[in-house]
Formats: structure tokens, C-alpha cells, sequence
């Protein structure tokens, strides 16, 4: 079994390393004095290869070895490497083919007006999606997702968007927001150390902050400036980050488990998902594959989950910045673990 998933990963890895060896050797040729003598004095058909491979090879090399490979993406990733052919081709050689890489600046600059558009429509939809999110009995971070999605398609652009909306709205706007509570609400935090880490990082990130500016701010002020801006934007996300574990607990309702763990990670299972609770210590005890997503505050010592969730097929859990990934079981701790398993018991019942 492990050398099976040796010779899958070796596999894989394979093509980024022949990702890495199409760039590098088409790098070489142009801008390396071995490079250079290697050239014959009619370099069309080099600069051809070259085309081919940093257009069509490396594109397909890389959505293999990312398991993206669709015509979209194929189309992106050609135009894409057509850029990159004006960028790392010397215009001295690419001149008789100067205008086919225009292509691929046409379709990146048309698909930045697409994301361009998007956004406007974003923020000419914001009041309407307010008003969903007001009206829905869920957590803000669940609801605010769902009025998107039911109004857009799922753009990536748009989740980024959301996910740093989503920051700033906890980080500033919801200090006077009472903590939800209730027979099916349980927290995941209280008994971890996750929130005085969190405060750690903060300190850690002001001291930083002084520390870098005063540093830089005589030799580059653009540096200086840079860091400042990065280290300003932690702050705000370890604050907001504070703020949605804080006002996030596990929500059970009738249809589903809503669970999130900051700005992190959050998902929705439904109880039809479940095929399987384990709650023993020796399953809970195990290494977890990555197909398990775990909801487990951070703490100064090694914890592990009170229950995981296998689920019947894999289900889509939102990460930072909005990345969508599938995972097949459900890691879980919580603050008040007997309660939490009656609830599960009870209503997996129900659900059958």
C-alpha cells in the first residue's frame, strides 16, 4: 500500500519536475551565454519550440499535475503561456512571431474585464444580498456565502472578494454582537488555548510591525511601506479570525451540522451525508489522512477529536481566501463533547 502511494505521488511529482525543466531549459537558451552559443543564426524554428513548449506543453503539464485539466482552463493556460513566451523570448528572435503572442495578452486582458464586471455587479447586488443575510436564522459566515452564490456563479474572484469581506466585517463591525447560544450551538474553543495564541500573534505582529518600519523606513520607504501594509492586514485578520471562532460555535439544525473554525475553514453536512460516527479512542487516536478536514481549536499540547464524521461521498468545505476542497471525514472537538454526541445520536435517528 505505501509503495503504491510512493509510486503515485513519484508520478505526480514528475510532471512538476518536468514543468520546472520546459521553463528552465527555455530560460537557458535565451539568456545564458551557453544558451546563446547554442542558437543557429536562423532561430525561427527554436523560437517556434520554444513557443510550443512554454504555450501548449507547460499549460498541459501543469493542469495535469494540479488535476485541473479541462478546455477552460486549457484556453487560459495556453494564453497564459503566450504571455509568458513575449516576457521570457527576447523580442530580437520572437519578431516574426510577435503578433501571435498578443493572443494571449487579448484573452487575459478579456478575462480581467469579465472579473472587472463581476465585481461591479458585486457591489450593485450588496444591498439585496444585506437583506438576505439579515433574514436568515444562520451564522453570518454561512449566510453572507449562500446570498452570494444564489446571486453569482461560482467566479473565483467573487470568493476572494467575500472571504476578505467577511474579515473586515468581523474584525470591525461585530464587537457589539452577543455570542450565540442554545441547546444546539456548542463551542470549540473555550477550552483551548486558540484565543490567547491568537492575542500572542497579535502582540507578536505589533512588535513586528514597530520593529520593520522603524528598520526600513530610513534605507526604502517603499519597502518600509510594504511591510507596514502586510503586517497591518495580519492584524486585522488574527482580530477578525478572533471574532468569527468567537461568534461561530457549531450550529446543528434539522437539515445540517454548520461548522467553522475562523476564517479558516468552514462546512456544511448534511444529515444524509453521514454514513458513519466514530467516537472510539483508538479510531480517534489515529493519523488522519488528508481527506479529513479537521475542526480542532489549536491548543499548547497535542488534542484529539472527540468524534469524526465519514461521510458518504465527499463534500465541499470552503478554505482561506475561498478555495473549495472536498474532503470524506470530519474531525471534531468540541466544549461539551457527551452533549454533543446525544445531539448527534438523536438526530442521525431522526434523519434515517
Amino acid at each position: 500500500m505505501n509503495a503504491l502511494l510512493l509510486k503515485r505521488t513519484f508520478n505526480r511529482n514528475f510532471l512538476l519536475i518536468l514543468l520546472l525543466f520546459v521553463l528552465a531549459a527555455n530560460y537557458s537558451l535565451y539568456h545564458t551565454a551557453i544558451g546563446n552559443l547554442a542558437l543557429p543564426k536562423n532561430t525561427n524554428i527554436i523560437v517556434v519550440a520554444s513557443m510550443i513548449d512554454l504555450a501548449f506543453i507547460a499549460p498541459v503539464l501543469l493542469l495535469v499535475w494540479k488535476r485541473k485539466f479541462n478546455w477552460r482552463n486549457m484556453v487560459l493556460g495556453v494564453a497564459g503561456g503566450l504571455v509568458i513566451v513575449r516576457i521570457l523570448i527576447p523580442i530580437k528572435y520572437l519578431a516574426p512571431f510577435e503578433a501571435v503572442t498578443w493572443v494571449g495578452f487579448a484573452v487575459e486582458g478579456g478575462l480581467l474585464l469579465l472579473e472587472i464586471l463581476v465585481l461591479g455587479s458585486l457591489f450593485i447586488y450588496l444591498p439585496k444580498i444585506a437583506r438576505s443575510v439579515k433574514e436568515s436564522t444562520l451564522p453570518v459566515i454561512f449566510s453572507f456565502s449562500n446570498a452570494v452564490e444564489q446571486q453569482f456563479k461560482s467566479y473565483p474572484i467573487i470568493r476572494v472578494i467575500c472571504s476578505e469581506m467577511l474579515m473586515f466585517y468581523y474584525a470591525f463591525a461585530s464587537w457589539r454582537k452577543k455570542t450565540t447560544v442554545g441547546p444546539n450551538v456548542f463551542t470549540l474553543h473555550q477550552k483551548s488555548s486558540l484565543i490567547a495564541f491568537q492575542i500572542m500573534l497579535i502582540h507578536a505582529t505589533v512588535i513586528e510591525m514597530a520593529g520593520l518600519h522603524w528598520m526600513f523606513h530610513d534605507r526604502s520607504m517603499v519597502l518600509s511601506i510594504i511591510m507596514l501594509v502586510l503586517n497591518v492586514y495580519t492584524l486585522i485578520f488574527f482580530l477578525g479570525d478572533i471574532q468569527v471562532v468567537r461568534h461561530n460555535p457549531l450550529l446543528v439544525t434539522k437539515e445540517s451540522i454548520y461548522i467553522s473554525l475562523g476564517l479558516m475553514k468552514k462546512i456544511e453536512i448534511k444529515w444524509s451525508d453521514i454514513e458513519e460516527v466514530f467516537d472510539d479512542p483508538e479510531q480517534l487516536n489515529k493519523k488522519r489522512n488528508k481527506d479529513t478536514i479537521e475542526f480542532i481549536a489549536r491548543d499548547f499540547e497535542p488534542v484529539q477529536p472527540d468524534v469524526i464524521l465519514k461521510l458518504k461521498q465527499p463534500v465541499e468545505a470552503t478554505l482561506i481566501m475561498g478555495i473549495k476542497k472536498e474532503y470524506s471525514k470530519v474531525a471534531i472537538r468540541v466544549d461539551d463533547p457527551k452533549r454533543f454526541k446525544e445531539v448527534l445520536k438523536d438526530n442521525l435517528k431522526s434523519s434515517c
